[in-house]
């Protein structure tokens, strides 16, 4: 930026005195103070936004290498379980001749788990097992009757006319 000095704001002020006057140099100089001031507010916030945008590139930059790092990891992991695996598989038909070499499959030693039964329970048992004076007391229906047939038990009593 221009590099000011005293002796160039002197000159500068003397000059501006001359040529304004007296009466409007002092709203001319704040005028000019606020639009100095905006100048480097807007010059502040473009460097801001330049920083910004350098971080951002460098964050991308660290969030890529992160990124490689962790998907070497885990191949050097998924490899040596692999290795591991067809180790420990090798080895496990090797011990047991009952087990074909190869197979990766130990049906011959141990039986397969049974398989997933539902419970099968059923409301209508649970109903059926609570006591009859639960039932009475609370007002649980036990015996199914028709529509027709509730209307008419709720039915108040003829009056002889």
């Amino acid at each position: 930026m221009i590099d000011f000095g005293f002796d160039k704001i002197a000159l500068i002020g003397a000059v501006a005195l001359i040529v304004i006057g007296p009466e409007r140099l002092p709203r001319v100089a704040r005028t000019v103070g606020h639009l100095l001031g905006k100048a480097q507010r807007y010059v502040a916030d473009v460097k801001a936004e330049v920083n910004r945008s350098i971080e951002l590139e460098e964050l991308k930059k660290m969030k890529t290498q992160f990124e490689d790092a962790a998907r070497d990891v885990e191949q050097n992991v998924s490899s040596e379980i692999r290795q591991t695996t067809s180790d420990l598989e090798k080895g496990w038909a090797a011990d047991n001749p009952l087990l074909e070499p190869g197979s990766g499959q130990h049906e011959g030693l141990q039986p397969p788990p049974p398989a997933y039964r539902h419970p099968k329970k059923n409301w209508r048992l649970k109903r059926g097992a609570m006591p009859q004076w639960y039932k009475q007391r609370h007002g649980i229906r036990h015996k199914a009757q028709s529509g027709a047939a509730r209307v008419a038990r709720f039915r108040p009593p003829r009056s002889p006319a």
